[in-house]
């Protein structure tokens, strides 16, 4: 589509930068005395640029009538907001009044002294000089109408009586004052007109009294309107219909309606698409509303016009042209066919001066912030957008379109997002994408504010302004302390012994036990001395070892993280915000988003595990962690390690085979063990029973068998059998040719075989069917109790499982007691080797 310049063409003095604002401050005295812009002192210009509404051409009408004694209305009142077309209506008539050949008499309140008297100004005028009336009383009805009536066809035009009204209170005329006279006078003016066939009074007042007026002044107001209405007609020069007529006429030398209907039907067809109609508007309807406003969208006109031209001295049309004229201007080299509120460059200093004027400039330092500056929240958002929408400036339109919405001089503020997006979404996009936009300026912008649906712009710093205060006002000992309080609540372990923040080695246990040790940062000489050490000493069991430390990349956003937290909490308890319930309402919100994230935050920050390795120590990182998986920090890294294999829930005994009994025709099962806990990067297990589990399968499989060493011979005790593994100095698996050749050599051995000779009593108790020595055999009996009390001898105990083994089949409950003497044990050792034997094998100590 073309450009909407070469389509609606504007005039030369906006094309070519000669464009001042005088242009449309329409000055009725400087008209009067040929004084001014070319705009309104040139009568032909002035109609060339004047769109001729319905109530201008009325009100020309009816002056013509009364001035050439053909009826019409003597005295008129013109009456709209301020900036509603009063002056401009005054000066069309002025212009005509010479066309008719009338005498004129133009008073402009503001450009008169506050001693003149209005009778002596209208004799000067109508005179040249001030003789009968030089006094301050007002005058007679008969001598001014002696003075009008020599003076017809008579059109006296009065503008801002108001203003120099309220200045002439301050005048003494004796015990009254010349505001007094002056209103007396516009009394006996009024009826003095209506008495005379072809004079009028047109009169200017303002709808209301400006809001910088004092009571005084207030008094005053009605006391002119009082008078003055006895005989007069209000008319209103302009409609609200008409504006967008006016604006046409004035801005734009000519329009090419044809290429302004393509451009239209493209635009309405997009919203008609997008459901982005305003409520209650057919498609048909909103055309005809924009074919009227192009190139401005209808919402620029109804926000400019009745909001911003609610302002007291925004001037309504004039204030609306002046603006415009300005936005004209600079997009005169855009290729935009249209122009919606999203376009007014409010980096652009002379636009923003112009609606700073209306409103705090307080504003100033928000549009800045938000808007424009080239760090501000809206282009961060213009650059977290996709590829895809890069150039298009989407977080600066949007808010742009919010910030001209945001503003009224009535109560009705902010604009709901079909609105916004009617102004900022560009038709080449789905309007979706905005909303995209708003979630991310609620979090970057500081002054945007959410009401009811409605986004609007404040003075008052927003939920993310106080939260940025907030988290600069954190400190670092409240950071370290909240991070040390998550890792506690996320760090409990049903598989590691967990140490947090643990600097010295020397309180990390050298145990059986898997150990996670979280440190504070990375720290190569920590990590070390930790798996390498136990405070002076050398750790004998490294390979239980690990140590999870943060990534610096992610520090950043978990530290914000936390700040956000604590100072969401600091402003829910603030006593002195005085935080509307939505906005309470927006910080819990946050805070349970915050509450449902942080671990993620924390997982991220917390991803890196040294592992014991065979020169030192190898990284393993965790990796992203999985939405929604409320697994604690500990057992993620140990699920980690075991998806690694670094840690062993299940050992083939294939494994035992190839790395013990390759070399070797046998090897003690505590060493293997002990090879687990010591040796850097050896297979590590989660516990011993994964090795017992492995060293039991490998013998029922006649992978190996198992036995005990007497002298330097292994004998074989089991093999493609059940066995039970203690552990023990003595127990040793074997290599199944062993086995094999022994079983050969002892196929005649009974399995009964008397037990080797000892020192032992025994009680047998609840025998049925004979009687039982230790060295005998009887037929026919059993035994539902058995009791045995011996010593074993040095180098034995191997020997003595597979009876133990044979009395576990035989009975439910089978309980030892065992004492021992003439020895000693260290508490490590009786810890280490007998309890943590005993809660392997899952036995409950008396």
């Amino acid at each position: 589509m073309k450009a909407f310049h070469t389509i609606a063409i504007p005039h030369k003095d906006i094309l070519e930068g000669r464009l001042t604002l005088e242009v449309f401050a329409a000055d009725l005295h400087e008209v009067s005395l040929n004084k001014g812009s070319d705009e309104y002192r040139d009568s032909k210009i002035f109609f060339e640029k004047t769109y001729l509404t319905n109530g201008l051409q009325n009100l020309l009408s009816v002056v013509e009538r009364r001035i050439t004694g053909k009826g019409g209305d003597p005295v008129i009142q013109l009456q709209t907001p301020f900036g509603g077309g009063k002056t401009h209506s005054l000066i069309a008539l002025y212009h005509k009044a010479n066309e008719w050949k009338a005498n004129k008499v133009v008073i402009v309140g503001e450009k008169i002294e506050a001693t003149d008297s209005l009778w002596g100004l209208i004799e000067k005028q109508l005179t040249g000089k001030i003789t009968k009336f030089k006094d301050k009383h007002a005058p007679g009805g008969e001598a001014l109408k002696e003075l009008l009536s020599a003076h017809q066809p008579l059109v006296i035009l009065m503008d801002e009586v108001l203003q120099y009204i309220t200045r002439a209170a301050a005048v003494k005329v004796e015990a009254s004052n010349l505001a007094a006279q002056s209103i007396a006078f516009m009394q006996a003016l009024t009826e003095t007109i209506s008495q005379i066939p072809n004079s009028v009074l047109l009169l200017s007042l303002p709808s209301s009294v400006p809001e910088h007026y004092d009571e005084n002044a207030e008094r005053l107001y009605h006391q002119l309107q009082k008078v003055s209405g006895r005989l007069e007609k209000i008319y209103t020069p302009v409609e609200d219909s008409e504006i967008t007529k006016i604006i046409r006429r004035r801005l734009f030398a000519s329009v090419d309606e044809k290429e302004a209907e393509k451009v239209v039907k493209s635009y309405v067809d997009y919203l008609e698409k997008e459901n982005l109609l305003p409520n209650n508007v057919q498609p048909s309807e909103y055309r005809d509303q924009f074919l009227a406003s192009y190139p401005f969208i209808p919402d620029v006109i109804d926000v400019l016009y009745k909001r911003w031209g609610t302002f007291p001295h925004f001037q309504r049309t004039r204030g609306v042209l002046r603006l415009l004229a300005q936005v004209i201007a600079s997009l005169k080299t855009s290729t935009k066919s249209y122009i919606t509120l999203a376009d007014f460059d409010l980096s652009n200093q002379e636009i923003r001066q112009e609606l700073l004027k209306h409103i705090e400039s307080a504003f100033n330092g928000v549009i800045a912030s938000d808007i424009t500056d080239t760090n501000s929240g809206s282009a961060k958002v213009n650059t977290k957008l996709g590829n895809a929408y890069q150039g298009l400036s989407l977080g600066t339109r949007t808010a742009t379109a919010i910030f001209m919405f945001s503003h009224s001089g009535g109560p009705i503020k902010g604009a709901t997002v079909p609105e916004i997006k009617r102004s900022a979404a560009p038709l080449d996009i789905v309007s979706a994408v905005i909303d995209s936009v708003f979630d991310q300026l609620e979090q970057e912008l500081f002054f945007i504010q959410k009401f009811n649906d409605k986004y609007f712009f404040s003075n008052m710093p927003n939920i993310n302004k106080i939260l940025l205060t907030y988290m600069e006002n954190i400190k670092d000992a409240d950071v370290e302390a909240y991070e040390l309080e998550l890792l506690k609540q996320k760090s409990k372990s049903q598989y590691f012994k967990v140490y947090i923040w643990e600097e010295k080695s020397n309180n990390v246990a050298d145990d059986d036990n898997l150990k996670l040790v979280i440190i504070k940062n990375e720290n190569r000489e920590l990590i070390k001395e930790i798996i390498k050490k136990k405070g002076a000493s050398l750790r004998t069991k490294s390979n239980t070892v690990f140590v999870l430390y943060p990534s610096d990349l992610d520090k950043g956003n978990f530290i914000h993280q936390i700040k956000r937290k604590l100072a969401y909490e600091n402003i829910l308890s603030a006593p002195n915000l005085n935080l509307s319930n939505d906005q309470k309402k927006d910080v819990k919100k946050e805070l349970d988003k915050i509450d449902s994230n942080i671990f993620e935050s924390l997982r991220k920050y917390y991803r890196l595990v040294a592992i014991p390795s065979k020169d030192d120590y190898k990284i393993l990182d965790l990796g992203v962690p999985t939405y929604g998986d409320n697994k604690t920090l500990s057992d993620e890294v140990y699920e980690k390690l075991l998806a690694e294999k670094e840690i062993l829930e299940k050992l083939s005994p294939n494994v035992i085979k190839v790395q013990f009994l390759k070399d070797n025709d046998y090897i003690s099962t505590e060493s293997i063990y002990t090879s687990c806990l010591t040796v850097p990067g050896f297979f590590r297990i989660s516990s011993r029973r994964v090795l017992e589990n492995a060293i039991e399968q490998g013998v029922r499989e006649g992978l190996f068998g198992i036995g005990v060493l007497e002298g330097n011979s292994p004998i074989c005790k089991h093999y493609k059998n059940g066995t039970t593994v203690y552990f023990d100095s003595n127990e040793i698996i074997i290599k199944d040719s062993i086995c094999i050749e022994q079983l050969k050599k002892h196929e005649e051995i009974v399995t009964t075989e008397p037990s080797p000779k000892t020192d032992a009593s025994e009680e047998i108790t609840q025998k049925k069917g004979g009687t039982v020595g230790v060295n005998g055999h009887t037929q026919g009996t059993s035994y539902e109790q058995l009791s045995l009390n011996f010593e074993i001898p040095k180098g034995k105990v191997s020997s003595l499982m597979g009876l133990l083994n044979f009395l576990q089949s035989k009975y439910e409950h089978l309980q030892i007691d065992i004492k021992a003497s003439d020895g000693k044990l260290t508490e490590e050792e009786y810890n280490t080797k007998i309890i943590e034997a005993l809660r392997q094998g899952g036995v409950d100590l008396k």
